[in-house]
Parts: structure tokens; C-alpha cells; sequence
């Protein structure tokens, strides 16, 4: 099968990753995507390597990089796109509030009738207009979104034929609206071992994530620890947290790509909270990341955590900050425990939780609906 991949970036990596590279704003398009892949942000490759690993074509998409998407144009003999006649069509009809550029669903349209896929996989269903994805349907055999984040009530997901989520109350949500729905767990892609260096973790516990608006019980739970426990706090940034708050003296800035993985490396102990609207549930990348670089995860307890793994055996979790303060406290001291249970965590992921099985998992999930 052919797959192509649609997804977006977070606009603040974005501004990042070419800043760390100015010449990739003029690069080829090969060239600054071969670069956004060995960043290892997000889902990078992983789904198209394993794919192709698989006997399948497959490409991705990232549709809001300008830079890469205006490299693309070019190179198919087609002037840089700065208006569509396309604007009042598609603009302001996705569920996200702010519209998004003309010249995305220009060329992305562009790209879609050029590779017709069999599949097309829409990772970025919260960023892409839904009367898009039903007007590229006669150019797809088979149109598939991809969702696991807050979705608006009442989101149009008419002009899909399968819906995947890692979230199993997204799954029964979609399903309520008619559409096909799948559970797909996300995953880790033991390559990135090869780029983390060797050496004794340095960190006694970090946190590594978003704490905006939809992070609520996570601030409180990273508040408290801040207050009890030595710390390392990563993410994005700390708009939104008080002054007075512990967390910003324990923030150690913005952990992108690479950047994310060997802070995971680098702690003893690794803190993992899910965000609010996944409710009794697991499903987080940090489940995977964590455990597959070799780190002790102590995580939300969830009540579908040990259908992914054994908790206290390869991954411990917690039930209130206060526990969780506690459960800190008694693997810092216990250095033996500790290893034995992130490295049960690490041979469990890699054995069940790589990309390359899930994969294997989704052709068999679009196979049946192709």
C-alpha cells in the first residue's frame, strides 16, 4: 500500500528548529526533511520507516512548514504561493479558532493529487479542515484520521472512513458519531538509542512537558513536587504559572527533539502526568519514550495502565501528588530497585511498544477497510 502522512508542527518548534539553522529556510525540500526527521521531535519518521520496512510506501507531510512546503513547490515547477483562490473555501472551517494559511491547503492539495495515495493518514485532524479532507476524498482510497488531544464538541469528522486514538474514550466518543474508530497505541522507536550518549543518569528527577490551560491537575502536581524534592522542570515555557510558584525555580527552559530524550536519559527518575481530558486513562508518547530509553517512569495510576504494563514491576504509579512525593522519595533511595524496575520497563517496551509493531498494527487496521 501507499501511505502519505499529514501532520503539523507546533509553530513554537518551528521557530526553534530553523533557528538553530537558518540555511535550511533555502534548502530542497529532501534536505530540510531529512533534517526535521533526525531531530527526532514528535513522531519524526517512525511511522513512514516502519512502514517502509514493512514492504509499504509512505512519506510525510508536515503541512504548516512553510519553508519545506514553499521548497516543494518550487521544485514541481510551480510559482511561490502566497494567495489561494481557495482562501474563503477552506479558511476558518477547521476546528481550530485561528484560520490557517491559504498556501497550505493549496500545495498540500497539490501533494495529495500528485502521490494519490491509498492511504492517506491525517495526523493533525485538529488542524485541517474537515471540508478539505472531504474534498481530496476521490483522490484517497482510503481517508484516516489520527486524534488523541482535546477535540472540540461537535467537530466535524464526516470524510473520514477510520479514525484511530490511543485514548480509549476518544475511541467510543468517534465511534458515537458513526465513524470507525480504532484503539492504536503510540510508541517508541528504538533508533534513537543510537543517538543518546552512554553514561550514568545525572538528574535525580525531571519532568518533562506542556503545563498550559489544559494541564490543570498536572501544575498541581508539579507544584507540590517542586516544593518537596529536587527537580528538573522542561517544557515549552511557563506562561501561565504564578510568580510565587516553585516551578519556576526548578524550570531548566524548552527540551525539543533530541534535546527531550537525553534529559529522559539523563534522570534517574522520570515524572509522567497525562493531560485532563484523558480522564481515568493512559496514552501519552512519555508511557514509551521514558520506558524505552531506560528510565524509572513513575506515572498517573490509570485504570488501562496494566493492559500496556505491570505496575510496580516496570513502571510505578501514583494515585495523588502526595503519593507520588512519596513514591520519589523511596526510589532515590533504593538505587538497586530502581534499576531493576526501568530496566524490566525498557526490555518490556522494546519488546511490545516499538513503532515497528505498531505498524504492523495499523495495516492490518486499514487493511480491512481498504
Amino acid at each position: 500500500m501507499k501511505f502519505l502522512i499529514v501532520n503539523t508542527d507546533y509553530p513554537e518548534f518551528l521557530r526553534w528548529f530553523y533557528a538553530e539553522s537558518a540555511a535550511l529556510k533555502v534548502s530542497s525540500y529532501d534536505e530540510q526533511m531529512w533534517a526535521r526527521n533526525e531531530s527526532l521531535f514528535g513522531l519524526a519518521d517512525f511511522y513512514s520507516s516502519n512502514l517502509r520496512g514493512l514492504g509499504h510506501e509512505a512519506q510525510e507531510v508536515y503541512a504548516n512548514n512553510e519553508w519545506m512546503q514553499q521548497a516543494w513547490l518550487r521544485e514541481h515547477g510551480r510559482p511561490r504561493s502566497t494567495t489561494s483562490p481557495w482562501r474563503s473555501r477552506w479558511l476558518r472551517l477547521g476546528p481550530r479558532r485561528d484560520p490557517e494559511p491559504s498556501w497550505m491547503y493549496e500545495i498540500l492539495a497539490l501533494q495529495i493529487k500528485a502521490w494519490r495515495p491509498d492511504v492517506l493518514l491525517n495526523q493533525a485532524m485538529d488542524g485541517i479542515s474537515s471540508r478539505f479532507v472531504r474534498e481530496m476524498r476521490p483522490y484517497v482510497r482510503l481517508m484516516v484520521g489520527q486524534h488523541a488531544a482535546p477535540f472540540p464538541e461537535g467537530g466535524d469528522v464526516k470524510g473520514y472512513d477510520l479514525i484511530i486514538s490511543s485514548l480509549p474514550n476518544l475511541v467510543e466518543r468517534f465511534r458515537g458519531q458513526g465513524i470507525p474508530t480504532q484503539l492504536l497505541r503510540l510508541a517508541f522507536e528504538p533508533r534513537v538509542l543510537d543517538r543518546l550518549p552512554k553514561g550514568h543518569a545525572t538528574m535525580a528527577v525531571s519532568f518533562v512537558g506542556s503545563l498550559t490551560g489544559g494541564h490543570g491537575s498536572r501544575i498541581r502536581l508539579i507544584d507540590q513536587l517542586c516544593a518537596h524534592l529536587d527537580i528538573d522542570v522542561w517544557g515549552p515555557s511557563l506562561n501561565g504559572i504564578p510568580d510565587t510558584s516553585p516551578i519556576r525555580h526548578r524550570y531548566r527552559g524548552p527540551a525539543w527533539s533530541l534535546k527531550m530524550y537525553e534529559v529522559l536519559r539523563g534522570s534517574r527518575i522520570t515524572v509522567n502526568h497525562h493531560i485532563d481530558m484523558a480522564g481515568p486513562y493512559a496514552n501519552n508518547m512519555r508511557l514509551f519514550e521514558a520506558t524505552g530509553v531506560g528510565t524509572l517512569l513513575v506515572t498517573d495510576a490509570k485504570v488501562n495502565l496494566a493492559s500496556m504494563f505491570e505496575p510496580g514491576q516496570e513502571v510505578v504509579p501514583y494515585a495523588s501528588p502526595e503519593e507520588c512525593v512519596e513514591v520519589l522519595q523511596h526510589f532515590l533511595k533504593r538505587e538497586e530497585e530502581r534499576q531493576k524496575i526501568a530496566s524490566a520497563g525498557q526490555q518490556h517496551t522494546l519488546r511490545h511498544h516499538t513503532y515497528h509493531e505498531r505498524m504492523k498494527e495499523l495495516v492490518d487496521l486499514v487493511g480491512r477497510h481498504v
